[in-house]
């Protein structure tokens, strides 16, 4: 089964310097049909003007991924990080069993782009940590690229879930073809760009829920970058 979650349907707010865009639900966005995806909880996209940024706040039991589309975005934690992230950089914080944290754009003059990911833990009141690296963006044009699993691996970012990150950037014409484990589910979230998923057009900022299919194929009609989660 594809279910598709258009771009136009998701949740928004506008608070001036911040415009987000949220696939579930989330603050004052509420709809019961939409309150996750298996372990996935949150996929907000996010735009930060200039000078904007969410100050200190508290965050518990959530594994949180952040990932860069323009721009950059300041960090700074309760358990010592303080650090920069942009393009072609994936962070996880682990919020356990409570971290406080503050996220500003790096820039006085530029907006940044990122999303914003939540992702249940397996387990509650894990130990605060943090974790980023960098991730090439074109060595490896028209494949899925590892960047995050529950398995500590060189080259991605340890999730305290059953959960696989990846993403991919395509060229038009491209075609990535993935199979779909009985057990397992997957969303895809389409980054930039414009792709049939089994024939099934998407435009970028749609999300597609995957399950009970044996496999999956996304074919570019322009150049694209997905991001694909494999889920328990």
């Amino acid at each position: 089964m594809i279910t598709v979650r258009p771009a136009h349907d998701r949740g928004h707010a506008d608070h001036g310097w911040l415009d987000s865009r949220h696939t579930f639900s989330f603050a004052n966005y509420y709809d019961p049909a939409h309150m996750g995806f298996r372990q996935l909880r949150v996929i907000n996209e996010d735009r930060v003007q200039p000078k904007g940024g969410f100050g200190t706040h508290s965050h518990q039991d959530m594994e949180i991924i952040t990932y860069v589309l323009s721009g950059s975005l300041a960090h700074q934690d309760s358990i010592g990080n303080s650090s920069t992230i942009g393009v072609g950089e994936v962070r996880r914080m682990t919020a356990g069993t409570g971290i406080q944290h503050s996220e500003f754009n790096a820039s006085t003059t530029d907006p940044v782009h990122f999303l914003q990911i939540w992702i249940l833990p397996e387990q509650k009141d894990l130990a605060p940590s943090y974790e980023q690296i960098a991730f090439p963006q074109e060595t490896q044009p028209g494949q899925w690229q590892h960047l995050a699993g529950r398995d500590r691996q060189p080259g991605i970012v340890q999730i305290h879930q059953d959960v696989n990150l990846y993403n991919a950037f395509l060229k038009p014409g491209e075609t990535l073809t993935s199979p779909v484990a009985i057990d397992r589910h997957a969303w895809l979230q389409l980054i930039r760009g414009q792709v049939r998923l089994n024939g099934v057009p998407l435009t970028a900022g749609d999300g597609v829920a995957i399950g009970d299919e044996p496999q999956f194929t996304v074919t570019a009609d322009s150049d694209a970058e997905i991001l694909l989660f494999d889920l328990a």
